[in-house]
């Protein structure tokens, strides 16, 4: 029997008590309540996209990007700590295509958007009547002053705290975006080689239309990713995550209050701090999300069948039975923040989903090409 629920959930810079129901959980019933706080990620609303206007810079090199030689490979969960959502493991294939060696950088969207004067979600004010298409309906409508150009900003918990209510360490900053990562006073001055961040799902499309580019598809990213390993459950192969040498950005310690800094980092580092997987590229775990072209379902790998499946895309549309009224796309690759106790998000298998107008500090993207 399906498990039915009410939560709350961080709703635009307030706590904002709505009621939810979980449709058809009993399949992660067994699983801990913190996996579902990480795939369920605090929702930015704002006007649709105006990626419209964006024009090809005409740039057709690849430079920067890797070559991905494509082939067959078993998708899916690797180990115990996969969810629902990562099964049943499946044989896809894909064909060659090129890849970002690093997430995009500050440096390289700033290019963008001084070639094109693009404005970011969290740049614009948010539209009630596109947020309220996507929330329970009846869900009274927030206050005037707080639809305002914003976005969430991780702060560090003093202490122990409730790991399904993650309003304990996002705040809605306004004038947070991806010039001023942690608010107005802040700047990516020095940070050129950072991955740019507080970028939705709209802004990376805005991008990769500029740069002749696009998403990659979740198969495309989980085969890049395991960097010609199989089966393995992180880019590097199956040490853990902290064992041995330092492998990527991720929280140390006892999230989301302590954090050990053995990587060096407490939020985001410079792409390429680490060492690439075995195709040569960084970041395939932690530092920040990524995300992907598809769109989210639950249950889109119990649909394919037996057969190999080549060069999905994803479903035709999003089901999120935790969120039905809101539509949702795949990230991959973990973040800073990612922990064994609440999300192992760097494990190459590991799924996630946000709406697509959403941003956060730990959100980025990198870009795929095709082959000629």
């Amino acid at each position: 029997m399906a498990q039915v629920r009410n939560y709350s959930f961080f709703f635009i810079g307030l706590i904002a008590i709505i009621s939810c129901n979980d449709a058809e959980n009993a399949a992660s019933n067994t699983k801990k309540d913190t996996v579902h706080s990480c795939t369920t990620v605090p929702p930015r609303f704002t006007t649709a996209n105006v990626s419209d206007s964006i024009s090809f810079s005409g740039d057709t090199s690849t430079a920067g990007m890797v070559y991905i030689p494509g082939g067959i490979f078993e998708m899916g969960a690797d180990n115990e700590q996969a969810s629902a959502d990562e099964y049943p493991k499946h044989k896809v294939q894909v064909s060659p295509f090129y890849i970002d060696a690093t997430e995009v950088t500050n440096a390289a969207f700033k290019k963008f958007v001084d070639a094109t004067g693009y404005i970011t979600t969290a740049e614009r004010k948010p539209d009630w009547e596109e947020i309220k298409k996507t929330v329970l309906p009846g869900t009274p409508k927030p206050h005037d002053s707080l639809l305002v150009a914003a976005s969430l900003v991780f702060v560090q918990a003093s202490g122990p705290v409730n790991l399904n209510e993650y309003f304990q360490w996002w705040s809605w900053v306004p004038g947070a975006d991806w010039r001023h990562p942690k608010g107005p006073a802040s700047s990516i001055a020095g940070k050129e080689n950072y991955p740019v961040v507080h970028i939705s799902w709209e802004d990376a499309i805005a991008y990769c239309k500029w740069a002749g580019k696009r998403l990659p598809t979740e198969a495309e990213w989980e085969f890049a990713a395991r960097g010609g390993l199989i089966n393995n459950i992180y880019p590097w192969g199956n040490e853990h995550v902290n064992a041995g040498k330092t492998k990527c950005n991720s929280w140390e310690g006892k999230f989301p209050y302590l954090n050990t800094k053995q990587d060096g980092f407490v939020t985001a580092a410079p792409v390429r701090s680490f060492a690439p997987n075995g195709y040569g590229l960084y970041d395939m775990a932690g530092n920040v999300w990524e995300w992907c072209s598809d769109w989210y379902d639950e249950k889109y790998y119990a649909s394919l069948g037996t057969a190999i499946t080549l060069n999905p895309k994803g479903p035709g549309k999003s089901f999120d039975p935790a969120e039905p009224y809101s539509p949702k796309r795949s990230l991959r690759g973990g973040s800073f923040l990612c922990n064994d106790a609440y999300c192992s998000g760097y494990r190459v298998s590991r799924r996630m989903k946000s709406s697509p107008d959403t941003g956060l500090e730990h959100t980025g993207f990198r870009c795929v090409k095709e082959t000629k």
